[in-house]
């Protein structure tokens, strides 16, 4: 390895952060050269000498890339109150266990299952707009269908920061009459 900015030889080069990632098939390395002082990132993987495959709905067949997840996710949550580590997170979970679950083949199904399952908690809106995409809604009917039973599973009621997908209108307000004062406290 050498420096990707001056050429420096391996032993030019000090590590001065490591941490795991890629929900620990991974370990990133924060460098340093000691020539010219820059730094950059580098990453150290497992070969793995048997891919996964993915087969797609129509039945063809190509090799896992968690980039293809994030970009789904990205897309679903553009605008939306969802931080990017929320986001490698999913993906990371997705990978790790999609990796427990499957040997070298996993259909594209499955995995859309187990990131819609994740975005529904995450972001309401995030997820309906995932699932029309991954579910191919046919109608606006659909889609509607789908938006309600978000709604009524209220298993993720007062998540903080969770993005409603309907508003509820506001509940009529009383009035006071003019002899309901709380005026003798």
């Amino acid at each position: 390895m050498h420096c990707p900015f001056c050429n420096a030889p391996k032993e030019g080069l000090k590590v001065i952060d490591s941490r795991t990632c890629e929900g620990g098939r991974a370990i990133r390395r924060r460098r340093q050269c000691t020539q010219c002082n820059k730094r950059f990132t580098t990453y150290e993987r497992i070969e793995e000498s048997v891919r996964l495959t993915v087969i797609k709905k129509d039945g063809s067949r190509v090799p896992w890339d968690r980039g293809k997840i994030l970009r789904g996710l990205e897309r679903a949550c553009y605008k939306r109150p969802v931080h990017e580590e929320d986001l490698q997170r999913i993906v990371d979970e997705v990978e790790e266990e999609v990796h427990k679950t499957h040997d070298k083949e996993v259909p594209s199904s499955a995995i859309g299952e187990l990131v819609t399952e994740r975005l529904r908690r995450l972001d309401q809106v995030a997820y309906v707009r995932f699932a029309s995409v991954y579910r191919e809604f046919k109608t606006l009917n659909d889609l509607v269908r789908e938006a309600r039973a978000v709604i009524d599973a209220q298993h993720y009621d007062d998540i903080p920061g969770q993005g409603r997908l309907f508003i509820e209108p506001p509940e009529p307000t009383r009035t006071r009459r003019s002899g309901d004062s709380n005026g003798g406290r």
